[in-house]
């Protein structure tokens, strides 16, 4: 089933050189850019991350410091993939929990302040976990009916991209009202329901450091908007301050910003944390 878009949706996949958000970094990014008029677009590029790639690493994806060694590192590909991203949603396999996080950290490294909030994230794994709960290999088996094996080359990001492309449009085959019964395991074609479907947190940063949760009043009871409804606010989810208000700690606690910029935290989770100081500064004025 083709997707029915109203702008771009980039598909993308990353290798890196290992898991850690803060210290590794980005060998391989690979995309596919869909446009509203079925329009495709195809990208895949080694990236120099300008630290040697572990043995592990080079095993398991098949790229070596030698492959890598004279590309381009990811600060010089960044305003060139700043253009693909900008403008547009954003769809991966467990994207949401690891490649849109290092993706984010990556930009950031490079200077370009690029705003995922204003991109709605799809993640076939989490609608496949929620459908399903596999792994990319039985996803495409399941949805594509063919063993991936046959058709790409494991751990490969322009591999993984297409594999994950065909599992994103198997989904949208699968779960229509014509094959389920179930209204709960119907999807909508639609990009807006494919990211609400996609996310599995109250995340604010990727890291989770910041969350949205019920605003309480002193006694621990949530604060209710005029509807009856919890009044929901940016929560510090970690350290001494886990559970309050982030705006409320910023204000009796200024020194804590300067703190989390100066600490080892990832670069996303300092811009979020700056985004909201400016927003409560202006409110304030």
């Amino acid at each position: 089933m083709k997707l029915k878009l109203q702008r771009p949706l980039v598909i993308f996949d990353l290798e890196t050189t290992g898991l850690d958000l803060v210290k590794d970094r980005v060998i391989q990014i690979s995309f596919i850019k869909v446009f509203p008029d079925g329009r495709e677009e195809r990208g895949n590029y080694l990236i120099n991350p300008e630290k040697p790639i572990p043995e592990m690493v080079e095993q398991l994806t098949g790229i070596t410091n030698d492959d890598v060694k004279d590309k381009p590192t990811f600060k010089q590909m960044s305003q060139q993939l700043n253009q693909v991203f900008s403008g547009s949603d954003i769809a991966g396999y467990n994207s949401n929990n690891f490649d849109v996080p290092l993706l984010a950290e990556e930009f950031l490294r490079a200077g370009i302040d690029f705003d995922f909030s204003k991109a709605r994230l799809i993640d076939a794994c989490a609608i496949f976990r929620k459908m399903e709960r596999r792994n990319l290999a039985a996803a495409y088996k399941f949805y594509c009916g063919r063993k991936m094996e046959e058709d790409f080359t494991a751990h490969r990001a322009d591999e993984d991209t297409e594999a994950t492309y065909r599992v994103l449009q198997g989904q949208l085959d699968m779960y229509t009202p014509e094959r389920q019964e179930e209204e709960d395991r119907i999807l909508q074609n639609d990009v807006q329901f494919l990211a609400d479907f996609s996310k599995s947190n109250n995340n604010i940063d990727f890291a989770g450091r910041i969350i949205m949760g019920d605003l309480l009043d002193r006694t621990g009871h949530a604060v209710l908007d005029k509807d009856g409804n919890p009044v929901k606010t940016e929560l510090f989810n970690f350290g001494k301050y886990k559970g309050q208000p982030v705006a409320q700690v910023l204000r009796n606690d200024p020194g804590y910003y300067s703190w989390i910029l100066n600490g080892d935290f990832t670069y996303n989770t300092k811009q979020v944390l700056t985004r909201i100081r400016l927003r409560e500064s202006q409110m304030n004025r």
